[in-house]
């Protein structure tokens, strides 16, 4: 969750194809079939709206889904372009005989004060007055060089890829019914061919 994207075509969804469910959606999906070793899913039940960014884009600005998988294991996931303050990127994971949650920025981050503002506090953050979570390492607590390092390993041939083409055509089907859910307010049973449009968004409503 954080404000919105940088780039201008993240907004324009003739471009981009779709709002928040398509740039943070899909990371959110694959992180829980990931976690839950990646189930079949059994349906996808999905919510959103345009609720602060309707000047400047006619895709969701918040979007919420519940994904159900076989083994009796439901993921709920919720993105969003409409929240301040910087980059919110939680977890909660509850199971039969325990639960966890992780708090993947602010969790490792310095909760800072400062009456004057300061440089850099974390991605999308808008001002530095006030408190904010300062974040240390911040390349390094996303993963990015750990997953480059994967794949010139991958590409060495000394690693197997943990994520496949297959997945990601998995996680398309998620949000693709994840939009129909939400344009026809239903829930969508799977197995799952999703219908021909031009851009997922169009399952949710015509633009």
């Amino acid at each position: 969750e954080h404000p919105g994207p940088h780039m201008g075509w993240f907004w324009a969804v003739n471009r981009s194809g779709g709002g928040v469910m398509l740039d943070m959606g899909c990371h959110s999906i694959e992180y829980t079939r990931w976690v839950l070793g990646k189930p079949r899913v059994k349906s996808v039940t999905a919510f959103m709206g345009t609720y602060v960014h309707h000047d400047r884009t006619k895709g969701e600005d918040h979007a919420y889904a519940i994904i159900e998988y076989e083994g009796n294991k439901i993921a709920m996931i919720e993105n969003s372009w409409a929240k301040g303050g910087g980059v919110d990127d939680r977890c909660e994971i509850y199971g039969q005989k325990g639960h966890t949650r992780a708090d993947l920025l602010r969790g490792s981050s310095l909760l800072t004060y400062s009456e004057e503002g300061y440089g850099y506090a974390v991605e999308k953050a808008g001002q530095t007055k006030g408190y904010t979570f300062t974040m240390f390492e911040e390349i390094w607590n996303y993963g990015f060089p750990q997953e480059m390092q994967h794949f010139v390993n991958c590409v060495l041939g000394k690693e197997n890829c943990m994520e496949t083409g297959e997945d990601g055509r998995e996680v398309l089907k998620i949000m693709y019914a994840a939009y129909q859910s939400a344009g026809e307010g239903r829930k969508i049973e799977f197995p799952y061919d999703p219908p021909k449009v031009s851009k997922p968004i169009d399952l949710w409503k015509k633009i």
